[in-house]
């Protein structure tokens, strides 16, 4: 059974081990190596998670199977789409699992808990990018309701790549 908690400061080097190898995991494949080292080594450092997971405008949220930790959603308060959308909107910035527990619902567990965390702080919509090439994440996000409303421009490296801008509302 999958549980949620959120993530302390103590859970960084877990959340940074965990980013690389999700993300990597994810999107090697379709990349050049020398854009995903220059991402991951950006992304996902120590320093980097600490600033993120220290800010007031971020949740983290650590999703476990028994006492293994199996991913991580981080969602943010964020003024990128104030023209897009006109409501108090939360954005689910990232959501990862590990490959070898995919499938188990843990990405949902966590999604549900990013949603309960926009509604339970007067969000009405809950927002987030997803890869153009990235069709699984983008039917996982369908099949929740989201719905396309948008794109922008996401840097991987030297390569700058298209965003779908996804949205589901929540109050």
């Amino acid at each position: 059974m999958i549980k949620v908690r959120a993530a302390l400061l103590e859970d960084i080097s877990l959340l940074v081990s965990m980013g690389k190898e999700t993300y990597a995991a994810a999107f090697a494949s379709e990349n050049t190596p020398e854009n995903m080292k220059a991402y991951l080594d950006t992304a996902f450092t120590l320093e980097k998670i600490e600033q993120e997971i220290s800010d007031a405008n971020s949740q983290f949220f650590l999703a476990y199977d028994e006492s293994t930790p199996v991913g991580y959603a981080k969602v943010r308060v964020s003024e990128e789409v104030k023209g897009l959308i006109k409501e108090p909107a939360v954005e689910l910035e990232r959501i990862y699992i590990l490959n070898a527990h995919q499938g188990k619902k843990a990405g949902a567990a966590l999604l549900k808990r990013c949603i309960e965390y926009g509604k339970k702080n007067g969000f009405y919509w809950i927002w987030l990018g997803v890869w153009e090439r990235n069709i699984k994440a983008q039917q996982f996000y369908m099949d929740w309701g989201f719905e396309k409303f948008g794109t922008h421009p996401f840097k991987m490296g030297d390569d700058v790549q298209t965003d779908w801008l996804m949205k589901k509302r929540i109050g």
